[in-house]
């Protein structure tokens, strides 16, 4: 049944991309589904985007809209307690969709006061008004990074890998049009209150257009598939990333319950006796029975103080641990096989140039970067291992802080008997360096 479902909704979403208009089809949708888990659509977005269809992420990301819409009214809810407690991170990012809401209502507010003669007078500080807001808006970027550094490395871990791809992408546009919308408010003087107006409807469009994809398809897969322990682990990182415009005010902790009861407890089903050290009996209420075994040998546990050999001296593993978290840079690592490794803590993740956090580790390099960068990352990969360059080196200004002139070194690592291993990257604000004005300092 779920599969027929699937292959239905696989042909009305091709008639769109083939060129129906979405009128033709939502008739034929609304006959056949009183209601679409949001399950099913990310079922569906899988299997358009691994058959032979032709259709790739960036087809379905551009009909993302039309999607949205051909479901809205029709997609189930989950019901998970659990997600309406304060500090869950659903609730979190459901309040924080309506923080940011606000604010775009109150910049339409502005820009439809702006021009109206009786406000001439107060157009500096309606300026002002559209500035602060504009600021606090602009923490949508915490909210999305949250989203696609947290949930998305969860919902791979599912199955669920189309979803991310497409939302991602489409993340990365309505950034590009924020940003538009904000060199249009800095030169407001010049363009006119008409240009901002413009820019900014571009943006707010897809905006809550995404608000809609969050909360009714997004969030519904995740309360689907995701386990308590997954949102915990969430609630634990989401820090590292911070929030938009609001602040958990409390630590969410979830009832945990046992599924033994003590009834269930205190009557045992077997009786288990030792024969010999490799052998057990095992009296049931229908008879007797003998297992033979061999007992797995006990791992000692690591020392993690006691000094290893290394290459040139000894280090225990919480020395070297330290010494790479005092390295003044960032390390990541990823394997031979392009498996994201290692990352150090050189400092608060909050303070990081490139944040990373536990979740990533264990996940493929090209689902941890936004698909706008894959075709550069993976140049990049095939560079090192090919042995093409030894190393390729980039930098930039911060967009976000004034005092970091971002220097990033890709390396390829190789064993002595030539073999290649994987790709360090190592990461270093420069500024200070920069800022060097002499020839030498030798003071202490």
């Amino acid at each position: 049944m779920m599969t027929e479902r699937i292959d239905m909704l696989k042909s009305i979403l091709l008639r769109l991309h083939q060129g129906a208009s979405p009128e033709s089809v939502q008739e034929d949708f609304n006959t056949h589904f009183k209601g679409v888990s949001a399950i099913e659509i990310a079922m569906m977005e899988h299997e358009l985007m691994s058959s032979d269809t032709g259709i790739t992420f960036e087809d379905i990301m551009s009909l993302c809209n039309v999607h949205a819409n051909l479901f809205k009214g029709v997609i189930e809810d989950v019901d998970v307690p659990d997600a309406e407690q304060e500090g869950h991170p659903v609730y979190v990012f459901k309040h924080e969709n309506l923080a940011l809401h606000s604010a775009i209502l109150r910049i339409r507010r502005i820009i439809d006061n702006y021009s109206k003669p009786e406000n001439a007078e107060f157009l500096p500080d309606m300026k002002k008004g559209l500035e602060l807001q504009f600021s606090l808006l602009g923490q949508f970027d915490n909210h999305y990074t949250r989203k696609e550094k947290l949930f998305f490395p969860i919902m791979e871990r599912y199955g669920h890998d189309a979803p991310p791809k497409v939302m991602w992408g489409v993340d990365d546009d309505i950034r590009g049009l924020f940003k538009v919308a904000s060199k249009s408010l800095a030169t407001l003087d010049q363009a006119g209150i008409a240009q901002l107006s413009q820019d900014f409807e571009a943006f707010a469009k897809e905006f809550e257009e995404m608000i809609f994809k969050e909360e009714a398809i997004l969030l519904m897969i995740l309360l689907e598939s995701f386990t308590q322990d997954d949102w915990l682990a969430i609630a634990a990182e989401s820090d590292a990333y911070g929030y938009a415009i609001i602040k958990p005010t409390q630590e969410w902790i979830p009832e945990r319950k046992s599924f033994v009861t003590e009834e269930a407890s205190e009557e045992p089903v077997t009786e288990t006796v030792t024969l010999a050290g490799n052998q057990q009996v095992i009296e049931t209420p229908e008879g007797q029975f003998t297992i033979t075994f061999t007992p797995k040998e006990k791992s000692q546990p690591i020392n993690r103080d006691t000094p290893q050999e290394m290459t040139h001296g000894y280090l225990s593993l919480n020395q070297a641990n330290l010494i790479l978290d005092h390295l003044p840079m960032e390390i990541t690592f990823v394997n031979k096989d392009d498996i994201f490794q290692f990352y150090n803590n050189h400092s608060p993740a909050e303070e990081m140039i490139f944040k990373r956090t536990p979740s990533q580790v264990g996940r493929h390099v090209e689902l941890c970067h936004p698909p706008k960068v894959l075709d550069k990352v993976k140049a990049i990969f095939e560079l090192l291992r090919t042995g093409q360059r030894q190393e390729v080196t980039m930098w930039f200004k911060s967009p976000k802080f004034d005092n970091q002139f971002v220097h990033v070194t890709y390396k390829g690592v190789w064993d002595e008997a030539g073999e290649f291993q994987g790709v360090l990257e190592y990461v270093q604000n420069i500024q200070p360096y920069r800022d060097i004005d002499s020839d030498f300092n030798r003071d202490i």
